[in-house]
């Protein structure tokens, strides 16, 4: 229930070069670490638990982005789990890479920069510094929403 709002099936992958000072998971920064698991084997696990959504984490899940899109593409096409994302890159870096892009439309939620020690805020909802937005990319379910929060992000 730390990983966005009700029970969800969190994906923690490895590797991450943000290398946040004050990171939560700085064991997951490195990009041998972990054990591999291909796209059908997770989705067997998310797809077993029916009550929970799901969540993309790291390490840093766009440093994975082609697996990553295969995995949300099929949770979307096949369940009617939601999936929120937590990234140290902000949206609009995201955005000016197509490669980094291709994720996006598969995402309900993500959760964007690099986490700033010097502003850690612990009364922060599912984010630690308060420059990490919670970003809706296609309209915040009704009984999804969380203080902060931005209600909608286009995408372009």
């Amino acid at each position: 229930m730390a990983d966005g709002p009700g029970f969800r099936t969190a994906i923690y992958c490895a590797g991450c070069a943000h290398h946040c000072p004050g990171c939560h998971n700085p064991q997951s920064w490195d990009f041998a670490g972990g054990h591999e698991m291909d796209v059908e084997d997770l989705l067997a696990v998310i797809k077993a638990d029916e009550m929970s959504n799901v969540t993309f984490s790291g390490g840093d899940p766009f440093y994975q982005v082609d697996a990553f899109t295969e995995l949300a593409r099929r949770i979307k096409q096949e369940t009617n789990k939601t999936i929120w994302c937590w990234t140290g890159f902000t949206l609009e870096e995201i955005q000016a890479d197509t490669h980094l892009a291709q994720l996006l439309p598969w995402l309900d939620v993500l959760v964007d920069g690099p986490f700033i020690q010097e502003q850690r805020d612990t009364s922060l909802h599912f984010r630690g510094s308060p420059n990490q937005r919670i970003l809706y990319l296609h309209g915040a379910p009704p009984d999804d929403t969380i203080p902060g929060t931005v209600p909608l992000v286009p995408l372009r």
